[in-house]
């Protein structure tokens, strides 16, 4: 760590000792497009520089407004261009100000027929950014041809999908944001994959961001810019020898005229899924000899998975709008789970089977309403928010057992029935103001309350009998949760071409939490956490940029991590929640180069209570608990690459990370390992055939991985996929042959007490599916925004 942190400072004492007086250029432009009728164009500009012909910049602008920034030149050509009027040129030279307000722009009107103009180009997969950010395309891509955001995520370059939980390379789990807002497992399922522009992988989230996780993953949808109607209704389906059958629709519509603008999306996911787990316990001890060997599989009936989302703006002005959103999602689900278990011990071997019939039910629901006002030409923002958000879960479950011990045959079966409930609400107000020197301050304040309570009752009839209660199964939880926030970021940039950030942000977090387990339990505590950051960044020449970052975050345990409710996988096996789990805080250092398309970046994170879990022996002899818990420490190392290439019709994505992980525990008797390792490779490649097709073909591997304390084994996925465009664009048809070589499946080892387990799970990755999706209408110029304002605390809930 004290090498790192010497590297670290010496990269910045030379940053700044390669810095030089305010150099006299034009540094950022910004101006308004509009008509003769004062409504306001879309459009492109871009920025050309007679004195050094390879400086190109541009941007997009779908409102009239654009800005572009990190120019430092003292000359240069402005180009307007746009379907809807003829390009235009303006010549700008540097008269004393570093910023140029071109004001509005008037274009005189020219008559063009826009009916259905189509744009073919092959975009490049990522971008990598001087703040250390990386840029993932998803429109167009064989990301595209995912049924769901999770599936998006787990092909996306850096991004790592294993167990439901989603990691950054590098960093560890991430919190995932929808348009710069926190948003829930259940809002991810809710984002139809059509709409869905790009990702930002967000290594050093500055203080605006919630402090909860180690990484932000921002999900930014298209924009559909213009009035009238749009539309678009797609089908898949999906086969997979392992699972078996299942369907998606998706349909979603765009109606805006004058002042009001309307979405809408509906979603239906039916049919079966499936995952299995095989783990082995073994204790090889001769006076306390056990040996497990248990197969899990869960075969999951979707009854209707279908998710909701409508949402209203209203624009007060040109430069206001209040907007109201619903989104919600519906889960029926049926199916079963079963389970067998050979247990052996000094006495001899037993068998154990468990048959469960799953009904399940969940509703879950969000309400926002959002007001948002841009203070000034030169990108000023205020923002106020509120949410409301309620999660609702019904379990039925029926559970058969039997057992052969010794030749006889014993059975009971068992009733579960749960009942849980979380309500969550928040309140946020941000404010941006930008500066003509093009520094900007950034400052709000936040304040959510989180209340989730559960019943679980558990039933068991022994051979035949009665159902009685258990009252070790069955429990009683509540936790309510207030958290009050406050932020203060400042970035701009100083002497000509270093830019900074610094923030701050303030977290008071305050709990009580009361469960019915161990003859009950009442816990209350609050706690106060400071989490400053900081971003430099130096513009060397035009092909070379340096960055260094440090980002200080935190990870509160998910609330039914904290629930000690009991979730049965087997006679001698469950999952239960830990109400005594702590928060982990993370201290993360980066440096970073970006030499034209390439970008390397090294760093260091050090976490203190670690959030982990492990699989714990229970009150009996043979009975395990799989629950969440806290190491003491770790420390992890990382070097990324990132090379992308085009060549004629063939644009490729390369990735290269290695990382090295030191996990630490002083609590739980693991046996450590020698960590080692991990190579992680990524490469996305397309493939324009004569414009005929477009083929594409993604693969990664993930190499072996020892923590020290966890030993992970190497997966691989390879994935191929066909895109065929007709109708100018309207009909997309695409193919998928997803996993190809089956080799996703998660798998690894640890020592914990007196007991090594090993683990193998498989999901359900190899699969074919064949997509159909249909655009109709047209849209002039328009644009609708809302924002969630309490999903640090949804995200949770999950």
């Amino acid at each position: 760590m004290k090498t790192l942190l010497i590297a670290f400072l010496t990269f910045l004492i030379l940053i700044f000792q390669c810095l030089k007086l305010k150099a006299q250029n034009i540094r950022s432009i910004s101006a308004r497009v509009i008509d003769s009728r004062q409504e306001p164009l879309m459009g492109n500009a871009l920025l050309h520089s007679p004195d050094d012909p390879a400086f190109v910049k541009g941007i997009s602008f779908l409102n009239g407004r654009f800005e572009l920034s990190e120019i430092n030149q003292k000359t240069l050509t402005l180009k307007l261009t746009s379907l809807l009027f003829a390009d235009t040129l303006i010549s700008i030279k540097y008269k004393g100000a570093a910023h140029v307000d071109l004001g509005t722009i008037v274009i005189k009107a020219q008559h063009v027929q826009l009916n259905e103009v189509q744009i073919s180009a092959q975009p490049s997969l990522t971008r990598s950014l001087a703040n250390g950010n990386l840029e993932v395309k998803v429109a167009n891509t064989i990301l595209a041809n995912s049924s769901s955001l999770t599936e998006i995520l787990s092909k996306a370059p850096n991004v790592i999908v294993n167990e439901g939980q989603i990691s950054v390379a590098g960093k560890g789990e991430a919190s995932i944001y929808l348009n710069g807002r926190l948003i829930t497992s259940e809002r991810m399922s809710a984002i139809p994959t059509s709409q869905i522009e790009k990702i930002e992988v967000i290594s050093n989230p500055s203080s605006k961001y919630d402090a909860e996780g180690k990484a932000v993953i921002n999900i930014i949808t298209k924009v559909n810019a213009g009035m009238g109607v749009l539309g678009s209704v797609g089908q898949q389906v999906t086969a997979s020898e392992f699972a078996g059958l299942n369907t998606n629709t998706l349909f979603d519509l765009n109606y805006n005229k004058g002042k009001f603008a309307v979405v809408g999306n509906y979603g239906l996911f039916q049919g079966r899924t499936r995952e299995r787990l095989y783990t082995t316990r073994t204790r090889p001890s001769e006076e306390d000899y056990l040996r497990s060997e248990l197969t899990t599989n869960w075969r999951r009936k979707l009854r209707n998975f279908s998710n909701f989302g409508l949402g209203v703006q209203y624009n007060l002005s040109e430069d206001k709008n209040i907007s109201l959103g619903y989104n919600g999602n519906l889960e029926k689900q049926g199916g079963g789970q079963d389970s067998r278990n050979s247990i052996s011990n000094q006495e001899g071997t037993r068998f154990y089977t468990s048959d469960l019939k799953k009904n399940e039910q969940r509703l879950n629901q969000s309400f926002t309403l959002n007001y948002n006002q841009t203070i000034d030409t030169l990108g000023s923002v205020l923002f106020l928010g509120t949410q409301y958000s309620d999660y609702h879960a019904d379990i039925n479950d029926l559970i058969d057992e039997r057992s052969l011990i010794a030749g006889a045959d014993g059975f009971r079966s068992l009733k579960n029935d749960v009942e849980h409930q979380i309500s969550i609400s928040s309140t946020q107000v941000d404010y941006s103001k930008v500066f003509r020197s093009r520094e900007k301050l950034e400052f709000g304040l936040k304040f959510s309350y989180v209340n989730t309570n559960s019943g679980t009752d558990f039933l068991v009839a022994d051979n035949g009998g009665a159902f009685k209660p258990d009252e070790n199964l069955s429990s009683d939880f509540e936790y309510r949760e207030k958290i009050p926030a406050a932020y203060l970021n400042y970035s701009g940039m100083i002497m000509g071409k270093t830019n900074f950030g610094i923030g701050f942000r303030g977290e008071w977090t305050d709990y009580t939490l009361n469960t019915s387990v161990a003859g009950g339990q009442l816990l209350r505590d609050h706690y106060f956490n400071l989490f400053p950051n900081l971003l430099l960044s130096r513009t060397i020449t035009e092909r070379l940029k340096l960055s260094a970052s440090y980002v200080s975050r935190i990870t509160r345990p998910r609330y039914q991590a904290l629930n000690p409710y009991v979730i049965y996988q087997d006679p001698f096996t469950t999952i239960e929640g830990n109400p005594n789990l702590q928060p982990e805080k993370v201290h993360s250092f980066e440096l970073g180069a970006n030499y034209r398309k390439v970008d390397f970046r090294i760093g260091y994170n050090y976490v203190i209570d670690p959030l982990s879990a492990a699989a714990l022996r229970g009150n009996t002899p043979n009975s395990y608990v799989l629950k969440g818990i806290n190491l003491d420490k770790s420390h992890t190392y990382f070097a990324a690459l990132s090379v992308p290439a085009t060549v004629g019709f063939w644009t490729a994505t390369n990735t290269l990370n290695l990382s090295y992980a030191k996990m630490i525990d002083d609590q739980y008797s693991f046996i450590a390992l020698p960590s080692k390792p991990q190579w992680y490779l990524y490469s996305s490649n397309t493939f324009n055939v004569k414009d005929l097709f477009k083929l594409q073909l993604l693969a990664w591997y993930l190499g072996t991985r020892s923590s020290g304390l966890y030993q992970d084994r190497s997966r691989s996925f390879v994935s191929i996929g066909i895109d065929k465009d007709l109708f100018k664009g309207a009909l997309k048809l695409k193919f998928l042959a997803n996993d190809i070589f089956n080799h996703t499946n998660s798998s690894g080892n640890y020592s914990v007490g007196q007991t090594d387990i090993f683990y193998d799970r498989t999901y359900n990755n190899n699969y074919f599916r064949l997509m159909a999706s249909y655009s109709f209408g047209k849209l002039k110029n328009n644009n609708y925004k809302n924002k969630a304002t309490g999903q640090s605390e949804t995200n949770r809930a999950n």
